[in-house]
C-alpha cells in the first residue's frame, strides 16, 4: 500500500534550488542535509531530509522564496517500505 504525507505527520522530502547557495543561510533548516550539485551548466543546491509537518514544509517553502531562491522542485519521498514493495 503506497503512502502519501499527511498534514500532521513528519515525511521526508527533497528539495532542489538553482544555484548555489551561501553557507550557514540553512542553519533554521534542522534535520536537512544540504548538498551542491553541478549540472550541465548550472550549480544545484539540494535539501534532503525530514520536515515535521506540512506547516513546516510550506514554511520553509516561503523562507526560501523570501530569500529570492528559484525553486526547481520539491519531491516527496515515500518512506522506505513503499520504495521495497515497488522494486518486488
Amino acid at each position: 500500500m503506497k503512502s502519501y504525507p499527511t498534514l500532521t505527520q513528519p515525511a521526508d522530502y527533497r528539495i532542489r534550488i538553482a544555484g548555489r547557495v551561501k553557507n550557514g543561510w540553512s542553519d533554521f533548516m534542522t534535520g536537512l542535509v544540504e548538498t551542491h550539485i553541478q549540472e550541465v551548466g548550472a550549480s544545484v543546491t539540494e535539501l534532503a531530509g525530514s520536515v515535521s509537518d506540512q506547516s513546516a514544509l510550506f514554511g520553509l517553502l516561503c523562507h526560501i522564496r523570501d530569500m529570492g531562491l528559484p525553486l526547481i522542485s520539491v519531491e516527496f519521498i515515500p518512506p522506505a517500505r513503499d520504495r521495497e514493495n515497488t522494486t518486488n
